[in-house]
Formats: structure tokens, sequence, C-alpha cells
């Protein structure tokens, strides 16, 4: 099975619409206002209602309490929310077959962690004070014998994303590698991408 494709960092309408065209999975829409690819509740609900009714509509939360995701869900027509928390109790936030749960992997502690969770998990690169998007790759030879679907981020361009294909990711992320500069998509580096995955 052909690894799926999410699109993130999303900004504008034209970037979400070549994401679908070339036949993204999911686009991912980040929230923390720390973050270059921040994007306000208002830009997404207008995006998501254009885009076609098969693309997966992901929103990307930072420390956030569940409250404001669950309204911002709603008003931004989301059919996942991905969770980046430092928070001992963020499994609390989570919704079953809703929720994405980022881990930043630093070591097989990491790894462990996100095998066990009740979210589907998406291995992420650990950066202090950067919640995805950082261009970084983790030590992706921790995922031997993972034993459970998975989506794989933090660092893949058209470099390494053949290398990235051989672990058998669920799906994988992308966002920087895929950029002009954070927040505005690179065109030919998204076909490159998407030739790749679809073989």
């Amino acid at each position: 099975m052909k690894a799926k494709v999410k699109i993130c960092g999303i900004t504008n309408i034209k970037d979400a619409f070549l994401a679908a065209d070339l036949g993204a999975y999911a686009v991912g829409f980040v929230f923390y206002k720390e973050s270059k690819r921040y994007v306000s509740y208002d830009e997404v609900r207008k995006i998501a209602q254009k885009l076609p009714p098969f693309v997966v509509r992901v929103g990307v939360f930072v420390n956030e309490k569940p409250e404001n995701v669950l309204a911002a869900r709603g008003y931004c027509f989301l059919d996942r929310v991905q969770l980046h928390s430092d928070r001992e109790d963020h499994g609390k936030r989570i919704i079953p077959g809703i929720t994405i749960m980022a881990y930043r992997v630093k070591d097989g502690k990491d790894i462990e962690a996100a095998r066990q969770s009740i979210a589907f998990p998406l291995l992420d690169s650990h950066v202090e004070s950067v919640y995805g998007g950082s261009g970084s790759c983790f030590n992706w030879h921790l995922l031997k014998d993972f034993g459970r679907p998975y989506i794989l981020a933090g660092g893949i361009n058209s470099e390494n994303i053949d290398e990235a294909l051989t672990f058998k990711p669920y799906a994988i992320d992308i966002a920087s590698g895929v950029e002009m500069r954070p927040g505005v998509k690179d065109p030919r580096k998204m076909r490159d991408i998407f030739n790749k995955v679809q073989g």
C-alpha cells in the first residue's frame, strides 16, 4: 500500500487546492501563534469550505485547551485534530478516531510512548521549543518493528522521501520540505514529492 500524504502548514487557498489536485489525503492548518505557518480560524474556515469533500482537514494545536480545540473543530470544518502537548495529562484531550497525537522523538522511550498511545501517533523530530515544521529528521531506524500504523513527519523532502517510505508509514507529513518559505508552498517541490510517493 502506498503511503498517504498530508501537506501541513497550509496558509492559503492556492496551496490547498494544489495539494488536493496532486492527490493529498490531508492538509494541515497550524493554529499555534508562535509558528511561522500560523493561520487564523477565519482563514481556515474560508479555505476548508472550498476544498473537495474527500480531502481531510486537520487542525494542528499546541498545548491548547480541549474546549478551544472542540470549538475550532466545528468552526473550521475540521475532520481531524493534531495535538502537540507538553502536558502529562494530554491523554484526556484525545477524541478516539479524530485525534492525531504528535510525539517528538529523541529516543526509544518516545517511540514506546507513541506505540502505546490510544490516539493515532504522528512521529516527529524533537527540536526544543519547535512543534513541527523544523526541517529536521530523527533516527528513523528507531521505528523498526513499531507494530502499528503511524504518520511519519520531520524533515521529509524530495531527497530523502525514498528512504522514508522504506519504513512503511501509513502516511507522511510534509511542511518545510515542499516550501519556498514558511507557509508558502513550492509547486515544483510538491509535484516532485507526489511523483515519488505515487511511484
